[in-house]
């Protein structure tokens, strides 16, 4: 990339750092504090996940139905909507306001990741623009879990924590948002390489499994390690499972172009698989960080494979990534709820992390290529 291509991605990275990684993860972290303060209780928690992901999937379908504003204004309007939504977090007394308030959020995370996303690769920048703009997510859930472990050392109550939160997302759109005053700038004109390995309606449902098996990790990961770690802080798990998706994006990108969709979607989901079960067999540190590395390291490698191939079906199928944004939100939000049924039912997330493996290892298997056939 140029430095001008590179400049805009930077940029893009951050706005996802806030709209993603501040604005939709930053719950994870916060939530094991929440209940410890008496803002939620367990069920309130998954409830109020999957009114998050209920948020961004119903943004999602009404920007790929139709929207007439410009992918710059989309980014304005879900940053600020992010930022409005943390600062208010911080006033959120109970449950009954933070449902409202986290669906809200969902809305404007989708609004920031599809306006990021028309506005630095619509133009045609060179594919490593895309590596780059996705790891923003990544970096996003890093800082703000550190954020969270320095204000849970300080003793604040959660939310003081939304506050600081707040104030960074806040310095971090400053320089972000100064990139959105231009059109982003072409840094290739290569046309796009066109891969139609994977079955429009396989895709589909192999991606809605994929939004499922991640979930439970992503949503419950310093909840369920809180008790099991000794002295080591749950938070600094959480902080590596942002780290490992920070390089995963340029991972899978390769790893896709060398090997194709399929080999690297199926090598993709099954570490994934196992990252997820790790915790319900061993809930050491160092089982529980290698999951926390698994999973971080390859649940936006599949948006990166994933996406690209709905890329390639474009031309034929221009609703193709619709349906998979659809389908990755219904997994999303049945996640939670599940995890939350079967906690209450066995006294223990080891289940839903069970189920959740399940259901990635079956989106590897479908991800698997075709034998050929016997001459």
């Amino acid at each position: 990339m140029n430095n001008r291509a590179l400049t805009d991605a930077l940029a893009g990275a951050l706005m996802l750092a806030v709209g993603m990684g501040f604005g939709r993860f930053a719950f994870t972290g916060l939530y094991p504090q929440m209940m410890a303060d008496g803002v939620l209780d367990l069920r309130g928690g998954a409830l109020t996940a999957s009114a998050n992901y209920a948020g961004y999937l119903l943004g999602a379908l009404l920007l790929a139905w139709k929207h007439p504003w410009q992918p710059a204004t989309l980014c304005r309007v879900g940053l600020l909507g992010n930022l409005a939504c943390l600062l208010a977090m911080a006033a959120a007394p109970s449950v009954a306001s933070v449902l409202p308030l986290r669906f809200l959020a969902g809305v404007a995370s989708a609004l920031t990741l599809v306006g990021a996303s028309l506005w630095l690769l619509r133009a045609g920048h060179h594919p490593r623009a895309a590596p780059v703009l996705y790891a923003g997510v990544g970096l996003g859930i890093l800082l703000s879990a550190e954020l969270i472990a320095v204000g849970q050392t300080a003793g604040w109550h959660s939310h003081t924590q939304w506050l600081l939160l707040a104030l960074a997302a806040l310095a971090l759109l400053l320089p972000a948002t100064r990139a959105l005053r231009h059109v982003a700038a072409p840094a290739s004109t290569a046309a796009p390489t066109m891969e139609r390995s994977l079955p429009a309606g396989r895709l589909v449902a192999l991606y809605g499994l994929a939004g499922f098996g991640y979930i439970v990790t992503a949503t419950y990961l310093p909840l369920l390690l809180r008790n099991g770690l000794g002295s080591v802080d749950p938070l600094q798990i959480w902080a590596a499972f942002g780290l490992g998706a920070v390089p995963s994006c340029f991972l899978w990108h390769n790893l896709r172009e060398r090997l194709g969709t399929r080999v690297a979607l199926a090598l993709n989901l099954g570490l994934q698989a196992v990252g997820v079960a790790l915790p319900a067999f061993d809930s050491g540190v160092a089982a529980c960080l290698l999951s926390a590395l698994l999973v971080g390291g390859t649940f936006m490698g599949t948006v990166t494979i994933a996406m690209a191939a709905a890329r390639g079906e474009a031309l034929h199928k221009p609703q193709l990534a619709a349906w998979m944004t659809a389908s990755y939100g219904v997994g999303q939000i049945a996640g939670p709820l599940l995890a939350e049924a079967l906690h209450s039912r066995y006294q223990h997330f080891a289940p839903a992390l069970l189920c959740a493996a399940a259901g990635l290892a079956l989106a590897a298997l479908m991800s698997l290529p075709r034998p050929a056939p016997a001459t």
